[in-house]
């Protein structure tokens, strides 16, 4: 995937039209709640990389995948026809894991923050191991010179 400025403009036109275009709805009942989360687009134009996540259960993302899958050819027809390109680029649908991402730190930060406390309770009541002052003092360096 390449940086180019006229990568990441054919990238933002195709997000931009696919995004539109799904917000006006497709006719597949199979189709949840779909949000285009970032569109990657290869550096030599052929093929567009769609990252996509959907409201809902694992059964509706499943069912919005497939529905997407289905309607591949007409969405790249949509594109083909809003942008000025010798070729349209092929597109492929991909959820978008960032969403379960967040929820897995999410739990790890909260338990995280549980053990944290649970330390804290413990080290309040704790004693430090061996004498009160386990460094040497001046006397000691005193009579030993």
């Amino acid at each position: 995937m390449s940086n180019s400025p006229r990568v990441r403009k054919m990238a933002d036109q195709i997000h931009r039209v696919l995004a539109e275009r799904l917000q006006k709805g497709l006719r597949d009942p199979d189709m949840g709640y779909v949000t285009i989360t970032d569109v990657k687009v290869t550096g030599d134009l052929q093929h567009a990389t769609v990252f996509y996540t959907v409201l809902g259960t694992d059964d509706e993302r499943e069912a919005s995948g497939k529905a997407l899958a289905r309607a591949t050819g007409m969405l790249r027809t949509e594109v083909g026809r809003h942008m000025r390109v010798r070729l349209v680029p092929t597109l492929e649908f991909v959820l978008d894991a960032l969403p379960g991402t967040v929820e897995d730190i999410d739990r790890l930060l909260d338990e995280a923050k549980q053990r944290d406390e649970q330390l804290r309770d413990v080290a309040a009541g704790a004693q430090p191991a061996g004498d009160a002052d386990p460094y040497r003092s001046e006397d000691a360096d005193d009579s030993a010179r």
